[in-house]
């Protein structure tokens, strides 16, 4: 027996797929980054943890780690920074092409944790711009899952008609993001008596 089939058009189901572009960009980013550890103490194990089959941030479009500068667009600094890295991270970050993010994971890229020393960087934020802080010393792998969310809807909530969103950040004759004033401001609730990159 010989089976026919029909084709009907119904009117008014064209399957229209109606949007902003916004939302279309800002989607296909969200689902899709790339990232690239930077991690030198406890917290990037928490990172391979997270990478790992249990927690597999491969779910959320990360499976790509990677770690050429130029192919990655979410910064994961996972760790302690001392002064002999910032201009290594910097070099990193300024390789990286637009767009691109940053994540600081752990108590001690956030704020220099309990390495309030001549040695450590007291916040990666004043080396390179950050968009999502995780804290914890160091955080489990779900607290990293909740960091990487929360970019996502950092980034699903961008606009291409921003001015200036996506300029450049360069640093000043001293090496900085952000003045030595402004730096020992931040930190001074904090008791720092080093006074960040020796601004002082």
């Amino acid at each position: 027996m010989k089976r026919v089939f029909e084709t009907k058009e119904v009117s008014g189901s064209q399957n229209w797929l109606l949007t902003r572009f916004d939302a279309l960009v800002n989607w296909a980013r969200a689902n899709s980054l790339w990232p690239m550890p930077f991690g030198t103490a406890c917290c990037a194990i928490e990172f391979m943890a997270t990478a790992a089959s249990r927690y597999d941030f491969a779910r959320f479009g990360m499976e790509r780690q990677a770690f050429s500068p130029r192919q990655a667009d979410v910064l994961i600094c996972a760790g302690r920074l001392p002064f002999k890295l910032a201009p290594v991270i910097r070099t990193i970050y300024d390789q990286m092409p637009q767009p691109k993010w940053v994540i600081s994971m752990g108590a001690c890229a956030s704020t220099g944790g309990i390495f309030d020393n001549y040695a450590m960087v007291q916040g990666i934020d004043t080396i390179v711009p950050v968009d999502v802080y995780v804290p914890g010393c160091p955080p489990r792998p779900e607290g990293l899952l909740y960091g990487v969310l929360l970019l996502h809807k950092k980034i699903k909530g961008e606009s291409l008609a921003i001015p200036g969103l996506r300029d450049e950040q360069p640093l000043d004759a001293h090496g900085l993001r952000l003045p030595p004033e402004q730096i020992d401001e931040i930190s001074e609730p904090f008791g720092n008596s080093i006074h960040q990159y020796r601004s002082a």
